[in-house]
């Protein structure tokens, strides 16, 4: 038998070779586990309901033929009313008075969605909108949107622009529970969804 030793020199010189880049990981369906785990106590009262100043949310989620989906999840991220971009760890947490701008809801049996909330304020001079994602049985990669205020006047930013006679499946509408935004995933109501480059192309 012959036994091999390795020299402390060998060792040290081994860990630090380089390591070679990794592909990245493809993307996961989503769902349909995300109702075991993603949920959380108050996850869509981004404010209690009665505080001045607090709104209704809400709207539907629909597929290409226009029927409910009742099980997507839908997140939204926002400022504050004064334009303030709320990064604050613990965002998972709702201890009644900090506000952090994000909320988390499941759609229900006819693919509604409600947050309370605040209107977001102007963030540098843009238009005020909630950051919208959503997540849904079947799904590759979730999905982002925007959901402006109404304009009420004011001129549309660049994105608005560029989405040109679909623009308005990125605004919100007033209504007399507060603001309301469907999303279609499919159809000729198709929202505008939005993509980032990604490196290296």
């Amino acid at each position: 038998m012959t036994l091999t030793t390795t020299s402390a020199a060998e060792l040290g010189s081994a860990s630090l070779a380089p390591t070679p880049a990794l592909p990245p990981t493809p993307g996961q369906t989503v769902g349909p586990f995300f109702h075991y785990a993603l949920p959380y106590d108050g996850d869509r009262q981004l404010v209690a309901p009665g505080i001045p100043g607090a709104l209704l949310l809400h709207g539907t989620v629909t597929d290409g033929s226009g029927l409910p989906v009742r099980d997507a999840l839908v997140e939204i991220w926002q400022a504050d009313p004064a334009g303030r971009v709320v990064q604050r760890q613990g965002s998972l947490r709702r201890d009644g008075h900090a506000f952090t701008g994000f909320g988390r809801c499941t759609t229900d049996r006819t693919g509604r969605y409600a947050f309370t909330t605040l209107r977001p304020g102007s963030v540098e001079g843009g238009l005020p909108f909630f950051a919208v994602t959503v997540f849904a049985r079947g799904l590759l990669h979730r999905l982002f949107t925007r959901a402006y205020l109404p304009l009420e006047g004011a001129e549309p930013d660049a994105l608005l622009r560029a989405a040109g006679d679909r623009a308005d499946t990125l605004l919100c509408v007033d209504d007399e529970d507060g603001l309301r935004f469907d999303v279609a995933l499919q159809g000729e109501r198709e929202t505008v969804f939005l993509t980032w480059p990604r490196e290296g192309r």
